[in-house]
């Protein structure tokens, strides 16, 4: 009899610690979900960032090709010089 009541006492005993850990894996799990929502969300904002930042890019990237760089802009402007040359020695001929 007196087994009996040891083995009831050491199952009683295993029970206890067995919901301790479960109760503690719940509270580590539910810690865990909150954490990967956390991450989930933060990931969402760092891939719009990205897109923003591509988007950002591609429009300097065009701003810079029209706009060139500073040796462009002379060769640009040496160029529109010879083409207003050219105009007004086109405009004197055509008024004599």
């Amino acid at each position: 009899m007196n087994n009996l009541f040891q083995l009831v006492d050491l199952l009683d005993k295993k029970l206890n610690k067995l919901l301790d850990k479960y109760n503690n894996l719940q509270l580590k799990n539910a810690q865990l979900i909150e954490q990967k929502e956390k991450l989930e969300e933060e990931l969402l904002k760092q891939h719009q960032l990205i897109g923003d930042l591509e988007s950002k890019h591609e429009s300097l990237k065009v701003a810079n090709a029209i706009v060139g760089s500073k040796e462009d802009k002379h060769l640009a402007k040496l160029k529109i010089n010879t083409l207003i040359r050219e105009i007004d020695k086109c405009i004197v001929h055509l008024s004599n």
